[in-house]
């Protein structure tokens, strides 16, 4: 398998405790590393939303990538956007610095920017740092998507640019990414429950998970099903776990997934504000779906 073909685990950040700004379990994040490891997946993503990367302050984001590329001994994507150019840059220079393998770089939130100033933003990043780096739409987050035209501009501009982790959900703009930008420009699904459409039928090449927090191999080889395309068998999967891949969506990102995590006794903590514990009912029923997918 390529470099950015598989399954990488958007892994949380595990906090002591939730509140305004509970420690991070380093010990606790270093157990999490090691479980993703020993599971067989193909690489880990930190500090990104499932990490909660926006109550991280600077100096712990640092620390999260740093330890992530310390403790892994694999492959590790650093999310390092912002909706600040100069912050990005910063950021990505740092996690290339201290060993990632690329950057996962976000839409910039909140200012909006047209689709030419989603252009010099990237293409400032991919000039100024010289790792791979991952375009990351996720609308529903950013209230801004970057267009297939623009990914297209930016992979044919830059070589670094040289995929995306694709969260619109809109099979339009998947249709769109793989008429206009190159057969070798990654596609990785941004959404558990996107994966074998965009593998079967979009040539995606693996997924940023949410659920490999909780079930790393067996994600690991559901997306080794689509890589061998051994589709039958990866429908037949995905028709077992479409369930729990919604329940982890029941509250925001990523409640559901620690809940589950601490369940099994995996070290993944609390959440920092405006984060918080989710519903009694919300937590029956991911355990309730939990024990299906586990037994």
């Amino acid at each position: 398998m390529g470099k950015f073909e598989g399954c990488f685990t958007a892994i949380v950040t595990p906090f002591k405790g939730t509140g305004i700004r509970t420690p991070i379990d380093w010990e606790g994040f270093k157990k999490l590393l090691e479980f993703q490891k020993e599971n067989g997946v193909d690489g880990i993503v930190a500090t990104g939303t499932t990490g909660e990367s926006p109550t991280l302050s600077h100096e712990e984001h640092n620390a999260v990538i740093e330890t992530a590329v310390e403790n892994f001994k694999g492959i590790v994507i650093a999310g390092t956007g912002s909706n600040s150019t100069w912050e990005a840059i910063e950021m990505t220079k740092h996690a290339a610095d201290v060993g990632a393998t690329a950057s996962l770089q976000v839409v910039p939130y909140y200012n909006k920017p047209s689709q030419e100033g989603l252009f010099k933003h990237f293409g400032a990043i991919a000039e100024e740092v010289d790792i791979p780096h991952i375009l990351y739409n996720v609308p529903g987050r950013t209230s801004k998507e970057i267009t297939p035209e623009t990914m297209a501009r930016l992979a044919e501009e830059y070589s670094n640019i040289i995929g995306v982790k694709e969260a619109s959900g809109k099979e339009e703009v998947w249709k769109g990414i793989r008429k206009l930008c190159d057969d070798d420009f990654v596609i990785l699904s941004g959404n558990d429950g996107d994966t074998l459409k965009l593998m079967r039928d979009y040539s995606a090449t693996g997924v940023v998970s949410v659920a490999s927090n909780v079930i790393p191999k067996r994600m690991s080889d559901f997306v080794k099903m689509g890589l061998e395309k051994e589709f039958s068998s990866m429908e037949k999967e995905n028709e077992v776990l479409k369930e729990f891949f919604s329940v982890l969506f029941i509250d925001s990102n990523p409640i559901p997934v620690k809940e589950a995590m601490n369940i099994l006794g995996l070290p993944a903590g609390g959440y920092r504000l405006p984060l918080c514990k989710t519903t009694t009912e919300n937590k029956n029923k991911i355990n309730s779906v939990l024990q299906k997918v586990i037994q």
